[in-house]
């Protein structure tokens, strides 16, 4: 491996980026259900996840098609690195989670085509990440790191197998493995920085975050509703790892990441793209429960993934809120929680052949989108114009639609339409945080 400057480094691990990774003293993250306002220094953090723009580099526009007069600090090179590193450690936990639990439905068969299907767009992630890696680390330790991260997967897959299973060697020796893999992450991150961030520093922080995940999948394994609240959890964890990875590698690198991290234009974009993203991949979650349970909307896994979703939706009207005041935030959340519900009749529609009900739910989020679109133009004060949110919108509308249609056929491709689904949003978010900067400047 090619060791990198100390001071990038150190600034990059020692301390802050494990510390903000695993939680509490007691190994159990902090949960955060209700979320900061927007503000320069409170703000939670998420980001950008386009395959094309997760490596971590500098980007001098989103391009996306909301966007109207750009205010800088929006779009600079650290409030874009922020962005992107959060939108692939938040994509990480999700698609873990949806991973597990699919293979968990097959019974352990990791041959399924679902299970085969849910692992690959997992893996593609795993390279988006090792990219960011390499892109500041170098490629051949951006190589190295792949190949730790995707054991470590692995890993937890055997410990996940062994519960289902009642194989309790194989759990144990999850365990063991996973103790190896801490060993050889905690020397490959003391040998690249040169000493800087020991491996014992290393070991230590890596130890809650196996803690949190063994919790997880116990309860999913038991089909305890709890699972989706502790995949919540985990999920809040991981915008502070990107924001003092970003806001250290910034301090590391500043003439090729202009900007501050945590400026309050920052902090509005990479607060949005967290709460937005991770509203996909809840919603997802949701419905496939949904379709699982029959359309039973009375089932306690149904009824457990649509709190854990409806508490974000509730995060995200807080943030309206706190910019806009309480009463537009009751709006807005009535506004969203409705949109929820056209999804849902839409894939119930679907799953049980009701044409009408299915088009009845094409028109109500035709409906939607025209009253989201008159309610963000008046509370920005016209910075976010209606017919560049509906256009946003429409491919909202139709990623999720794709991704219901081949959820309900149970074609495996489900996993990458999701993906596909969750990465539109940075984009969509990035152009409402420039509206709100510039109307609140």
């Amino acid at each position: 491996m090619t060791p990198i400057p100390k001071r990038l480094l150190a600034v990059l691990l020692a301390g802050s980026l494990f510390a903000a990774a695993c939680g509490g003293d007691e190994g159990t993250a902090e949960p955060a259900d209700t979320p900061t306002t927007v503000a320069p220094t409170d703000a939670t953090s998420d980001g950008t996840a386009d395959d094309t723009t997760t490596t971590a580099a500098p980007a001098d526009d989103t391009g996306d098609e909301m966007a109207g007069d750009i205010v800088p600090a929006v779009d600079d090179g650290a409030s874009t690195l922020r962005a992107g590193l959060t939108s692939l450690l938040q994509e990480h936990l999700y698609l873990t989670a949806i991973a597990l639990e699919t293979a968990v439905d097959a019974g352990g068969d990791l041959e399924d085509p679902a299970t085969a299907a849910a692992v690959a767009t997992l893996d593609e992630n795993s390279v988006a990440l090792a990219d960011a890696v390499g892109s500041i680390a170098g490629a051949e330790n951006g190589e190295a790191f792949l190949g730790l991260w995707r054991e470590h997967i692995g890993f937890f897959v055997d410990y996940m197998l062994g519960k289902a299973t009642g194989d309790d060697a194989r759990v144990e020796q999850a365990r063991i493995d996973l103790e190896g893999y801490k060993e050889a992450s905690a020397a490959f991150f003391e040998e690249i920085t040169g000493g800087a961030v020991t491996a014992d520093q290393v070991k230590a922080a890596l130890a809650p975050h196996t803690v949190t995940t063994f919790a997880a999948i116990d309860a999913l394994v038991a089909g305890d509703a709890d699972t989706f609240t502790l995949v919540r959890e985990a999920g809040q964890v991981m915008p502070d790892i990107a924001a003092a990875l970003s806001g250290a590698i910034v301090a590391a690198l500043p003439d090729q990441f202009p900007g501050d991290t945590e400026s309050t234009p920052a902090a509005t974009r990479a607060l949005l793209t967290h709460l937005l993203q991770e509203h996909v991949y809840l919603a997802g979650i949701a419905l496939e429960q949904a379709v699982e349970a029959g359309g039973d909307l009375e089932n306690p896994a149904v009824v457990a993934a649509v709190e854990a979703l409806d508490d974000n939706s509730v995060a995200l009207a807080d943030t309206v809120g706190s910019v806009a005041g309480a009463e537009n935030g009751e709006a807005f959340l009535g506004l969203w929680r409705e949109h929820i519900g056209f999804f849902v009749d839409y894939t119930l529609g679907k799953a049980t052949g009701d044409d009408a009900r299915a088009e009845q739910a094409r028109t109500d989020l035709d409906g939607y989108k025209q009253a989201a679109g008159a309610f963000f133009e008046e509370i920005t004060g016209g910075e976010l114009r209606a017919e560049d949110l509906i256009a946003s919108l429409d491919g909202h509308t139709s990623t999720v639609i794709a991704a219901i249609d081949a959820l309900v056929a149970g074609d495996p491709s489900a996993f990458t339409k999701l993906r596909i689904a969750a990465q539109h949003m940075p984009g969509s978010a990035a152009a409402l945080a420039r509206a709100i900067v510039a109307a609140t400047s």
